[in-house]
């Protein structure tokens, strides 16, 4: 599946795929077992600074004033300069995807009815049960799923998981939030969701890719002095985005105030990890046997963002939103320490 475009990465990825399995070799690891253990080479070094960003925090070698500093810098610069570079050398086609957009929507909003259905009850009410929801359908793409896909699946990969990061920040979320008014008696659910597509509006994120769209429209070339800022920034983005991952579920974790049942948190982080790219992978394949435009390479990388962890972010909206934020920490944190199995294992059967 992954050879739609003839191979499943960039050079980059082959060579340090490559590299993995000389090293298992030296081990004496069964080649059986090599392509999942070579997948977890490729990407141990995006789990461990996430795991760095956690044990600093934990440790307070991180004071935890610092992490919102750590968060206005990935937020308001890097990740924005990294999504203008990579939308901006884009083909515009890419960028403007329907089939992508369309199959990606669908899978998330079954997502969401689904984690609804199975999550609301006497305990968990519509504030709580709507932002599980959204945790369970909005992977940690602009975090982790930039950088990490940029770097196993080549450039040619970001012009899908810059289409999916607009479906997630603009429609579930929005709609989600929505949702989670339906037992509030502060405006309801249209002021709820205008709220949200306010918070989207300010967000810089949309606008950077939109900028970057529309560099690549007009083949547009910044100056070299300002370019050269741009690139900077961007490459900071991956590291700060993923130790900032890890530091603020470290927080999130030593906030926690009242003990909760596993039953709470560990289905939902199990959805995330399993039945969402499971039903992005079925949506897709029948997509594509209807005649949909889908390209094969475009559902792969489909596939691995719907298989990463839940958006850390979520936990910031659970928190804004009066929703149980012990409870949407949890299912971050175990989707996150999860994914560097879960994830490397997708990767590892999408390549076969």
């Amino acid at each position: 599946m992954i050879t739609g475009r003839g191979r499943l990465a960039s050079p980059r990825r082959q060579a340090a795929l490559c590299e993995g399995g000389r090293l298992l070799q030296r081990l004496g690891v069964p080649a059986t077992m090599s392509p999942v253990l070579t997948v977890l080479l490729v990407t141990f070094p995006f789990f461990a600074l996430v795991l760095a960003g956690f044990v600093a925090a934990r440790r307070r070698w991180l004071p935890l004033e610092a992490i919102p500093g750590l968060n206005t810098f990935v937020l308001y610069f890097a990740l924005p300069a990294m999504l203008y570079r990579f939308g901006s050398t884009t083909p515009i086609a890419q960028l403007l995807d329907a089939a992508v957009f369309g199959v990606y929507l669908l899978c998330a909003l079954v997502m969401v009815a689904f984690t609804l259905a199975m999550t609301l009850n006497r305990r968990i009410r519509w504030n709580d049960g709507a932002l599980g929801a959204l945790v369970a359908a909005f992977p940690n793409t602009g975090f982790m799923g930039v950088p990490l896909l940029a770097a196993l699946m080549g450039p040619e990969s970001v012009g899908t998981v810059i289409v999916l990061i607009v479906v997630d920040m603009v429609i579930t979320s929005s709609l989600c939030i929505a949702l989670s008014r339906l037992d509030q008696r502060d405006g309801g659910a249209l002021a709820a969701a205008g709220k949200a597509l306010r918070g989207v509006l300010a967000n810089p994120m949309p606008w950077a890719i939109i900028l970057g769209a529309a560099a690549s429209a007009i083949e547009l070339t910044l100056p070299a002095p300002i370019e050269k800022t741009v690139w900077l920034l961007a490459d900071a983005a991956s590291p700060v985005a993923l130790f900032t991952i890890g530091a603020v579920l470290a927080r999130s974790q030593m906030q926690a105030d009242h003990p909760m049942p596993w039953s709470d948190y560990v289905p939902v982080a199990l959805m995330k990890l399993l039945l969402h790219p499971l039903l992005v992978l079925l949506a897709g394949s029948v997509a594509i046997q209807l005649g949909v435009p889908l390209d094969p390479f475009a559902l792969t990388v489909m596939v691995l963002v719907a298989a990463l962890p839940s958006a850390s972010n979520v936990s910031m909206l659970a928190e804004r939103f009066g929703a149980d934020n012990g409870r949407i920490a949890r299912i971050i944190l175990v989707s996150t320490a999860l994914a560097f199995v879960s994830f490397s294992g997708a990767v590892a059967l999408l390549k076969g």
